[in-house]
């Protein structure tokens, strides 16, 4: 596996092998690798000449300096995933790489998308998210991207994002990769107290209900409602939002019926952590 740290390095590296017609697939990851990463990996291998991985803590997502400070850095076991995976190159760039004086990011427009969920609770957080993306696809300019959707929100912005830019980038979204338990694997998991860990799988449990509520003749709404009791019920357990939205606008909906996507998205705080989750209700 090569490893570089400078843009201009990579980018040398990467045209050459384009030249050669090969073809580039790319997941970017800010670390603490866990399996649901390594999925990205294995698929970005399958189906490309060359993968791609970058780790990079981008500090301008967190909202909460501390969330930046307690953010697990986990580099040489990180490595060593990746060279497990026979990954073929990492880019492990310095802030000052991805965001140098003068960098001019463009603005796009999400309509309501960005300012729902994760937007409402964490302000300005998709605002650095569209914008370190929008650099390291600038600097990788991969065939493929590779995302998983866990992150149900940003892959969507993401692709918006894709569009609005008129990019030849085709976003993959990977599965979610999860603990047996049903717990989504999260860089953050490793920080639950055993209780919570123990009691964390009730997320993904009460997320598979809800289209058995509904089935059984609960509303959108009165299911909603429903699964934030169920999992208010755990001590400890705080859930900052749960909705049911068309998986295309991130809106909303009323009625199963009002879309051909349909996705539960989640967040809840177990105690000092936060996890989100999402399921594919209807597609």
């Amino acid at each position: 596996m090569l490893l570089f740290k400078e843009v201009e390095r990579l980018q040398l590296y990467l045209e050459k092998k384009r030249k050669e017609g090969l073809t580039i697939g790319y997941a970017p990851t800010m670390g603490a690798l866990h399996q649901g990463h390594a999925s990205l990996i294995k698929k970005a291998k399958l189906e490309n000449d060359i993968c791609v991985c970058s780790i990079f803590v981008n500090p301008t997502q967190f909202n909460d300096p501390k969330d930046l400070e307690k953010y697990p850095r986990t580099e040489g076991r990180d490595i060593e995933m990746l060279v497990g995976l026979e990954n073929d190159v990492l880019f492990y760039p310095t802030v000052e790489a991805i965001y140098p004086k003068g960098i001019n990011i463009p603005t796009f427009d999400f309509g309501q998308a960005d300012k729902v969920m994760e937007g409402k609770f964490r302000p300005g957080h998709f605002d650095g998210v569209v914008e370190v993306v929008h650099r390291l696809l600038d600097i990788v300019q991969p065939d493929r991207l590779y995302m998983g959707q866990k992150d149900f929100q940003q892959f969507t912005l993401i692709q918006h994002m894709l569009n609005q830019m008129g990019s030849k980038t085709a976003l993959m979204v990977c599965p979610i990769i999860r603990e047996k338990d049903g717990l989504a694997l999260s860089s953050r998991n490793v920080r639950l107290t055993a209780q919570n860990r123990k009691n964390a799988p009730i997320i993904s449990k009460t997320l598979n209900q809800l289209n058995d509520w509904m089935a059984g003749g609960l509303t959108v709404k009165a299911a909603e409602k429903k699964a934030i009791a169920q999992l208010s019920e755990l001590p400890d357990f705080k859930p900052e939002y749960l909705e049911i939205v068309d998986g295309h606008t991130l809106q909303p909906i009323e009625k199963m019926s009002d879309t051909d996507y349909v996705v539960v998205c989640v967040a809840v705080w177990t105690g000092e952590i936060r996890l989100i989750d999402n399921v594919i209700l209807k597609k």
